[in-house]
């Protein structure tokens, strides 16, 4: 519920309240619980729709990001506007990995009640372009059996063939059938992984 706008709460809440009409009495014709939650569901739409084409209706309807932590301070006032208190902070920055309030430069409580935060410089991970090494493109891996049936889509996706998957399961995993196959995956450099149903 946290993470939902606050005009789909709203709606969400009006209609578990309208299909319930006819449910509560037998008298009650069906439809009058079905036209108010098609129109419920039309009017979701038509919100969803406008928040998309105009910013002023989105700020209205959705709300905008807060500030809690600005450049390593934390902004008092923003947090009785949005009845955060301390240990709530704490929770929420223990929660994204930081337990020291020191290490962050910027913590935003998002539109959909997430905290997002922002580590200082000296306290961000060190990446490769960091080090100036270079890696390898990882890119997507492919789930090509899964519960030992061939994921066509997947196995086309990667580029590779069934006699290829096939081949690869016998000679390096020393499996026959894909029906014994649990879960097998692919990545880019096509390294495949393989893990056997417990029978």
């Amino acid at each position: 519920m946290g993470q939902l706008q606050p005009s789909e709460v709203v709606i969400a809440m009006m209609i578990s309240e309208v299909a319930t009409i006819p449910m509560e009495n037998v008298d009650t014709p069906l439809l009058y619980g079905v036209i108010p939650t098609v129109t419920l569901i039309i009017a979701e739409a038509a919100f969803s729709f406008l928040t998309l084409r105009s910013k002023k209706i989105r700020y209205l309807f959705s709300g905008s990001p807060t500030l809690l932590i600005e450049k390593g301070k934390v902004l008092e006032k923003e947090m009785e506007k949005m009845r955060f208190n301390i240990d709530d902070l704490l929770e929420e920055l223990r929660g994204a990995g930081y337990s020291n309030i020191s290490d962050v430069e910027y913590a935003i409580i998002e539109t959909n009640g997430l905290l997002s935060v922002i580590p200082k410089a000296s306290k961000r991970p060190v990446t490769p372009e960091d080090l100036n090494i270079d890696v390898e493109y990882e890119g997507l891996p492919f789930i090509l059996i899964s519960d030992g049936e061939i994921n066509n889509y997947a196995l086309k996706r990667s580029g590779l063939s069934e006699k290829w998957l096939t081949d690869k399961l016998k000679n390096e995993f020393k499996i026959k059938q894909i029906k014994d196959v649990f879960i097998a995956s692919v990545d880019a450099q096509n390294n495949l992984f393989v893990q056997k149903k417990i029978k």
